[in-house]
């Protein structure tokens, strides 16, 4: 996103392989050609995804490295656990994105399509801020959602459905 609500860079010591390997050591647990083929795919673009969608990326993948559907789920809730992705529940689905080595941020939701549009505002920033302060409150993170329509849904005159089946994406 270019533009005054553009999302910074946040530079880290380490990749997201090295810091999910430390993690694993940590647990007593190895980093294995599954999961690293995992993390490099999870990793390599910026992107909101859920358990499926990384699925269907890894379909050619999985059938020539053998990588298993709990394999992916089980990588996503530790890559989770170690602070490497969030997961939001969004649409009725389980929704990650990257959390280590980006930054804070806020989404714009479209009820129609699914989309999320990232930005940045220091004015939300600060606004969060002053309440702490006025409740005595230690903001660890934030995260704001604003649930609408994008202008191609209004442009298509399509409605927010709460129904996850119906919704589309843009």
């Amino acid at each position: 996103m270019v533009g005054r609500y553009a999302l910074r860079s946040v530079r880290v010591a380490v990749s997201p392989l090295e810091r999910f390997a430390e993690f694993l050591r940590s647990r007593g647990k190895r980093l294995t050609s599954q999961r690293r083929l995992i993390v490099e795919q999870v990793f390599s673009h910026h992107d909101h995804f859920d358990a499926e969608e990384l699925l269907e990326h890894l379909q050619e993948l999985i059938a020539r490295r053998r990588v298993s559907r709990p394999t992916v789920y089980r990588t996503l809730a530790e890559l989770d656990e170690a602070g490497l992705l969030k997961k939001m529940p969004l649409g009725g689905r389980n929704v990650y994105e990257h959390d280590y080595g980006y930054p804070q941020h806020d989404h714009l939701y479209c009820q129609s399509c699914n989309r999320l549009i990232e930005f940045h505002s220091e004015a939300i920033a600060r606004l969060c801020a002053r309440v702490a302060q006025e409740y005595d409150f230690e903001i660890v993170s934030h995260r704001l959602f604003v649930t609408g329509r994008c202008a191609e849904c209004r442009r298509q005159g399509l409605l927010p459905s709460s129904d996850p089946s119906e919704q589309r994406r843009c």
